[in-house]
């Protein structure tokens, strides 16, 4: 059912509408080498197909799960012998090319080069990431979106009627039944058709029923690629939706991910970096909550320990935002990098023998707790070669408004003490 020509080519209209680059590059048999990124079922292969067979050129298919250097070098071998019988183009096309490493991918760059070879890769990972920038210089990189359900719904309208490789007309189906097998495929299209297929060999007497094609259906899940591009992402709107307080949005990813079968306890252990990077100090109870929603998902496991997960996602988004605790530390870090190692001052070491104290360890330390405010004005605790620096700087939201008005008295006191010692 691979469509040959663009007309049977359903989706990617922001790459092949009328006038867009890779559409007038097909139309017009302009081959360049190119990059295709997207999810799983979206058409880079039946595309690099597609753009040879229009512009009447050879088409080696090789994948970088089996193949290797080895491999490559037959190819160009192959390619230098077309042109030579033919007069004609090569196109390489490799398919999971972020599996090749840099020397890998070095290995056919000349080739490309000097023209022996137009390269098209495909790729379900970042290319800025998975692919060398000497191989991204010399590709376009185009990036193919998940297949709509009405995109899918198409395909699968044309796989039943299609007499040649199909199923040829001879089966009957609900159209309540084509959209569940277009929502169960998640945007991709070989998931469609291969639902499709299962379904007609499950089905007696040519007829399709809505049962057996909710039973073929309730088997998939959603797309989830763990440790892949997908996975940052939806961890990424998760996170960023806690910080922009809107549970309800933060509710959908985090059930979007459990759908699709990502580890619950890795969710829970985000949600505590959250709980100090976007909350700390404005609710610190916030960091409690994400703890305890991760003990009780290792204690009661799926789908109990779940829910505390979403209680703590609801929570996390509701609560006073403040990211005064993550901007001191990254401040504080920057300080320490910058500086090296430097002296504990003398009055803030321990002496718990003799000679520390001989050499003056502990002197003219002063006990917080002797005054009745609890804080020992002017006292200093940075080192002797350093000017104390402000890294914290509490927001005016939640418990950090008490925090803040505490700090800014202690500092008075501070300023006062000083201009004491100054006369």
């Amino acid at each position: 059912m691979r469509p040959l020509t663009l007309p049977h080519f359903y989706g990617q209209r922001h790459l092949l509408a009328d006038g867009k680059p890779l559409q007038n590059a097909i139309n017009h048999c302009r081959v360049h080498s190119m990059i295709f990124w997207g999810p799983p079922g979206t058409g880079k292969t039946t595309l690099a197909r597609m753009i040879a067979s229009a512009a009447d050129s050879h088409f080696i298919a090789l994948s970088a799960v089996m193949a290797g250097v080895k491999d490559v070098r037959a190819a160009v071998v192959e390619a230098e012998q077309y042109r030579q019988m033919n007069n004609k183009s090569t196109i390489l096309f490799l398919d999971e090319v972020h599996r090749f490493n840099k020397s890998q991918q070095d290995a056919f760059l000349p080739f490309v080069e000097n023209g022996t070879l137009t390269f098209i890769g495909a790729t379900t990972e970042n290319p800025s990431f998975e692919l060398n920038n000497a191989l991204l210089s010399r590709a376009r990189v185009y990036i193919l979106k998940t297949l709509g359900v009405s995109d899918l719904v198409d395909i699968l309208r044309r796989a039943l009627a299609d007499k040649k490789n199909g199923l040829g007309g001879n089966f009957k189906i609900s159209d309540e039944s084509i959209q569940l097998i277009a929502v169960a495929a998640d945007g991709d299209a070989r998931r469609s058709l291969n639902l499709l297929e299962l379904s007609a060999d499950i089905a007696e007497d040519a007829n399709i029923s809505d049962d057996i094609v909710s039973e073929v259906a309730s088997g998939g899940r959603r797309r989830f690629d763990k440790k892949g591009e997908y996975f940052y992402d939806q961890i990424s709107a998760l996170h960023k939706s806690i910080r922009g307080t809107d549970p309800d949005a933060a509710l959908y990813w985090l059930m979007c991910m459990l759908d699709s079968g990502c580890d619950p306890l890795y969710i829970a252990r985000r949600l505590i970096r959250v709980a100090s990077e976007d909350i700390g100090n404005a609710d610190p109870r916030s960091l409690q909550i994400a703890l305890d929603a991760w003990e009780a998902q290792e204690r009661l496991g799926s789908p109990e320990g779940e829910l505390t997960i979403a209680q703590a996602v609801i929570y996390l988004s509701c609560a006073p935002k403040s990211n005064a605790v993550y901007a001191a530390s990254k401040a504080a870090m920057e300080d320490v990098q910058k500086k090296g190692s430097l002296e504990v001052p003398l009055h803030l070491r321990n002496a718990p023998t003799h000679l520390m104290k001989d050499l003056g360890y502990g002197d003219e330390y002063r006990y917080a707790h002797d005054d009745e405010e609890g804080h020992i004005a002017g006292e200093t605790y940075f080192p002797d070669d350093m000017n104390p620096v402000k890294y914290y700087h509490p927001v005016s939201r939640g418990l950090e408004i008490r925090i803040r008005e505490k700090l800014d008295e202690i500092e008075q006191r501070n300023q006062k003490e000083q201009a004491k010692r100054s006369k």
